[in-house]
């Protein structure tokens, strides 16, 4: 689980464990201790260099030789994990923002830092009265808003053409503020800009959450922080004891502000793993990863995708999935079992249906069907990406899509191990590198463990 720097240096010094672990023999001080600024110094290498990212790999391809694991068969999911940081609203926002950036105009430059009112300073900087912001009544709370903006763009506006502050990581954490929650207008160079507060809505979801952690993003339904991205391998069978023969290595992991889409980590996860030898051949995923860029893409390099389609038709509603079809994708006949009188289809792609004019006014169904009136005929348009799409959600429905969709809820079980064995859900570190750098170690830790456990199974043959 994680440590503090503490903890880390105190364990090294005195737990027999890590001794044994780390192949430590001798008693002296200079075996036994490691300064803090050392520690620091190699994380700081390991992140600037993505060592991280080399280690995971190495142990993975290690493990994958070793166990002769079967990777033809993957799974695919995201956790939702947070870095040290306090959550923020975004009158703390500001407000944290504005602190941060007088605490370091202070300690760096006095003089301009002294040209501030008292009295704007004795709202921002003391920590105890940053903190009745925190106590705003939800009543007050658009007029606190508009005041702390207006704050934070007089700020802005004072020290832009001192280029010793611009170039403050404290401003351009200003600057961001500014240009994600406000909208200015007006001309800032004959003093008739105007400020105003964006709308909740209107914010993006890679917006700062906290100055603090400013890599991190946000997710509508799990909040502020981070995501892992993991694949793993597994193995098709009902039999426990030959499962726990066969290692479920975890092939892929990567990490990225919570505010990124699913849909966009299927790809380079397959591509990463084709580098290294590891490629599936099927991947289970949920509807997130499963667009039909995605399956198409995935298909082009070999590799099937075993996934729901985004999306339920309404109820009731006939779909293109009820229609017959042939196995080039033509309409042979519709949910009523009439024929259409003709099929053409473009050279783009698009196929147009017609059907008997006679036999669509009658139809009972004619409200719910996506046929529309022609000239002389009833129309079905569709592209062979809605084709693409019927089929697919048309097979959902199938025994053989659930026999083979029904495996990809293992990888839940991966999550809550990966959780309870090194509780990454709530970090101790802050930023981009730092969280990779504990979330991409973590995962080799799993399969660490993993391998002992399938080693012991087989030993027991």
């Amino acid at each position: 689980r994680d440590l503090s720097d503490e903890d880390t240096i105190d364990q090294l010094a005195f737990n027999q464990k890590w001794h044994y672990a780390l192949d430590i023999n001798g008693e002296c001080d200079h075996a036994k201790y490691i300064c803090p600024k050392t520690l620091w110094n190699d994380r700081k290498i390991f992140t600037d260099n993505d060592i991280d990212i080399a280690v995971f790999n190495k142990i993975a391809d290690k493990l994958a030789r070793v166990f002769s694991v079967d990777t033809t068969k993957q799974r695919i999911d995201s956790v939702h994990i947070k870095s040290n940081m306090r959550h923020l609203g975004r009158i703390g926002i500001f407000t944290q923002g504005i602190h941060k950036f007088l605490v370091n105009l202070k300690r760096q430059q006095q003089e301009l830092f002294e040209t501030l009112s008292k009295d704007f300073v004795d709202n921002y900087l003391p920590e105890k009265a940053l903190a009745c912001f925190s106590m705003v009544k939800p009543s007050e709370s658009k007029k606190t808003l508009d005041t702390v903006s207006k704050d934070l763009f007089d700020l802005v506006q004072r020290f832009s053409a001192h280029p010793d502050v611009t170039t403050m990581h404290s401003y351009k954490l200003l600057l961001r503020i500014l240009e994600e929650q406000c909208e200015v207008t007006g001309n800032s160079a004959d003093k008739t800009a105007v400020v105003s507060v964006k709308p909740s809505k209107e914010v993006h979801s890679s917006s700062l959450q906290n100055p603090s952690d400013p890599d991190a993003g946000y997710d509508a339904h799990q909040g502020q922080g981070y995501q892992v991205q993991l694949m793993e391998s597994y193995i098709v069978h009902e039999d426990d004891d030959v499962k726990s023969q066969q290692l479920n290595l975890i092939t892929h992991v990567e990490v990225e502000p919570a505010c990124e889409h699913d849909a966009n980590a299927l790809i380079p996860a397959i591509k990463s793993t084709l580098e290294r030898g590891l490629a599936p051949e099927e991947i289970l995923a949920d509807s997130l990863y499963g667009s039909d860029e995605n399956c198409e893409a995935a298909n082009t390099m070999g590799v099937e995708v075993v996934s729901p389609t985004m999306g339920t038709p309404k109820e009731g509603s006939i779909s293109l999935d009820d229609f017959e079809h042939s196995e080039e994708g033509k309409v042979i006949s519709c949910p009523q079992g009439h024929a259409p009188a003709k099929v053409k289809k473009s050279k783009k792609g698009r196929y147009s249906v017609a059907f008997n004019s006679d036999l669509c006014i009658k139809c009972p169904s004619i409200n719910d069907c996506p046929v529309k009136p022609g000239k002389k005929y009833y129309y079905l348009r569709y592209d062979d990406k809605a084709l693409r799409i019927a089929t697919r959600r048309k097979a959902e429905h199938t025994v053989k899509f659930k026999e083979r969709y029904r495996w990809r809820s293992g990888v839940e079980a991966t999550m809550s191990e990966y959780d309870t064995r090194t509780g990454v859900k709530q970090l101790r570190v802050r930023g981009m590198k730092a969280v990779r750098l504990c979330a991409t170690l973590k995962v080799a830790f799993v399969n660490i463990l993993r391998a002992p456990a399938v080693r012991k199974a087989v030993d027991l043959l």
